[in-house]
């Protein structure tokens, strides 16, 4: 029994992260603290000044743990890394995780390439970017490459050059053909650095030269080529006119504002490059227990360039952070060089950061409705169920299916719902090991043994080890399990979570005639639920997900191979006889269950060939009575 009074007094007085799980033992808040016996104990001492879900949160504690690190800046990383591993409840969190596009320049290669890339890494490469749209990427790539004649090819020059014959983009005279040595390597090389002129916002001489060909070509009466021209120019404009935001001194910086409401903020982010405004975008907070812009300011920086691969010299904020000092020399670790955290207070940078809190306040009142639309689809709909259940509360629920053909051996699905929506990173495959063609009910023993029974291995095996049981891929547990179907299906769950001691509740989701979802069966009832709640379309999204993902797994293994006809593996069974069989009886079970004589009945069969299937099904039957592993 985890006595909370004792073990604030064995806390130490040192650096580190702390971990407040709940009576699930699911975590629901990581923290860091310079004093890890300070800061824990101030969440149990009685204070007018904590806020209602800070209140809520404590309540909600049946033990903690912590981590002793040897700085605040350990501490902080750890803190980055548990937060994004574990999304507790009751952190600030960014709702929004995405990778922003690059365009790679491979200046490295002796005839360079111009390319999309996903991520920035550390090689001999120039990048360009983070921006905040792949679609404006693909279109400032393709532009380049029609001004620029870049090529687009993978062939290793100048070691390929002649081997084979110029493609599409050489003939439509988009590429100037390095691959047939038809353009220089130092005229290439020029041709990549006006193209890095115009990455770098260099529009200029793009624009004037563009301008002079096009007139030149109507001179000529050379209309197509004037419309080309034309086209281009119109591109070029579009680009540069993006750039809203200009700065005398060029640097790389990022402007940081938000606005907030009791229970969500949005973060206005805009992205300035040399300069240059390249783009904004705003991130969604659940706003937690944070109780001020600082607060939030501080998740929000702490989580999204804890992912973020580049980072600019400048983060210019509404609110200087919590922990600013510790924050600026994490983020300067991992640039290798000093990242300066700034809050303007006059001139034009003051009305840059006003102008981001403008966006994110549009932004906040924009996305209410749709927010709270989501919420109802997801974490309303997932309460709503618990009601119909009688339950405290459900956030994760796992769904299981068996999927079969009649002949070919069954596979099963678990798929996962956390605060309504699907948990793909949880999923789970199983191909049926100890059952006899379709068997429904004796598969789906053999799924839920499996899942649980590897559930509570794992964590013993990580309790012994001293590790945090949550780690491992099965030891999380649901707060509800969903069958697809009804009684039947129930039953079988529920023996096998007494047989190993675990009390989980468990539900059918009832179909009716037409094979549509039609309800819940839950403690020996079934419920009727409104057809037009979102508590019904969640149930329905859920029992179709796990039926899909059952039945794409079959499939794609029927696609490789590995899922056959039982008979296949027979001795002296070809597939004259394995049709032959199969007409005769109908199905597995009946084949299965025939002695020699009547095997040896079937047209094609034999005795030698008779005594072989009977054998082998014998087998099979022992081998259902061994402990699965």
């Amino acid at each position: 029994m985890f006595d909370i009074e004792e073990e604030l007094k064995k806390l130490p007085a040192q650096p580190g992260v702390y971990i407040m799980h709940d009576k699930r033992d699911e975590i629901i808040y990581v923290g860091k603290a310079i004093s890890l016996k300070n800061r824990v104990r101030q969440y149990f001492q009685s204070s007018r000044n904590k806020t209602a879900k800070i209140e809520q949160m404590v309540s909600r504690i049946a033990r903690f743990e912590y981590i002793i690190t040897d700085s605040e800046l350990e501490a902080l990383v750890l803190e980055c890394n548990l937060i994004k591993e574990h999304r507790p409840r009751y952190n600030t969190m960014l709702k929004d995780d995405k990778a922003y596009p690059y365009i790679k320049v491979t200046v490295a290669e002796d005839f360079p390439r111009i390319l999309f890339a996903r991520t920035m890494k550390k090689d001999k490469n120039k990048y360009f970017g983070p921006y905040t749209s792949a679609g404006a990427v693909k279109d400032t790539i393709d532009l380049i490459h029609k001004i620029y004649k870049i090529r687009t090819c993978n062939r290793m020059l100048p070691r390929d050059i002649g081997k084979d014959r110029p493609c599409l983009n050489y003939h439509i005279k988009q590429c100037d053909g390095p691959c047939q040595g038809y353009i220089g390597q130092d005229a290439y090389r020029e041709n990549i650095r006006q193209a890095l002129e115009f990455l770098g916002g260099h529009y200029d001489k793009v624009l004037s030269m563009l301008e002079e060909k096009m007139m030149q070509a109507s001179q000529d009466m050379d209309f197509e080529k004037a419309i080309e021209y034309r086209d281009l120019l119109a591109s070029v404009k579009k680009v540069a006119q993006k750039q809203k935001i200009t700065s005398k001194n060029m640097q790389d910086r990022d402007i940081i504002a938000l606005a907030r409401d009791e229970k969500d903020a949005v973060v206005q982010v805009f992205f300035v490059r040399e300069g240059k405004l390249i783009g904004r975008e705003h991130f969604h907070m659940n706003v937690a227990t944070a109780e001020d812009t600082a607060q939030i300011l501080s998740s929000f920086v702490k989580q999204f360039y804890a992912g973020t691969p580049f980072l600019p010299k400048e983060l210019w904020v509404q609110a200087m952070p919590e922990d600013s000092e510790v924050i600026s020399r994490w983020l300067s670790t991992r640039k290798g060089q000093k990242v300066h955290l700034i809050v303007p207070k006059k001139g034009e940078k003051e009305r840059l950061v006003e102008l981001a809190e403008k966006n994110a306040a549009l932004v906040l009142s924009q996305d209410k409705e749709k927010i709270r639309r989501e919420e109802l689809r997801t974490i309303g709909a997932m309460n709503q169920v618990a009601q119909w259940l009688g339950l405290n509360q459900v956030r994760r629920v796992e769904a299981f299916d068996i999927s079969n053909t009649s002949g070919y051996e069954s596979v099963g699905s678990m798929v996962v719902y956390e605060d309504g929506k699907p948990k793909r990173n949880d999923y789970r495959k199983f191909r049926i090991r100890t059952v006899i063609g379709a068997n429904d009910y004796a598969s789906m023993r053999e799924v839920l043994l499996r899942r649980f029974s590897h559930g509570l291995e794992e964590k013993a095996r990580l309790k012994e080890t001293g590790a945090d049981e949550n780690l491992g891929s099965f030891t999380r547990f649901p707060d509800l399990l969903m069958m697809d179907g009804g009684r039947g299906q129930v039953n079988i769950a529920l023996e096998v979570l007494k047989e190993l001691r675990l009390d989980i509740p468990v539900c059918g989701m009832v179909k009716d005639d037409n094979h549509r979802t039609r309800g819940l069966y839950y403690e020996n009832v079934e419920i009727p639920i409104d057809h037009h709640s979102e508590g019904f379309r969640l149930i329905t999204r859920i029992q179709d997900e796990a039926h899909r993902f059952a039945i794409e797994y079959h499939r794609s293994l029927r696609g490789k191979d590995q899922v056959k006809s039982l008979l296949d593996d027979i001795p002296g069974i070809g597939d004259t006889r394995r049709k032959a069989l199969m007409r005769h009886f109908k199905s597995m079970e009946a084949i299965s269950s025939a002695g020699v004589e009547e095997l040896s009945k079937v047209p094609g069969m034999n005795r030698q060939a008779a005594e072989n299937v009977y054998g082998f099904f014998r087998q099979k039957e022992e081998s259902r009575n061994l402990k699965i592993t």
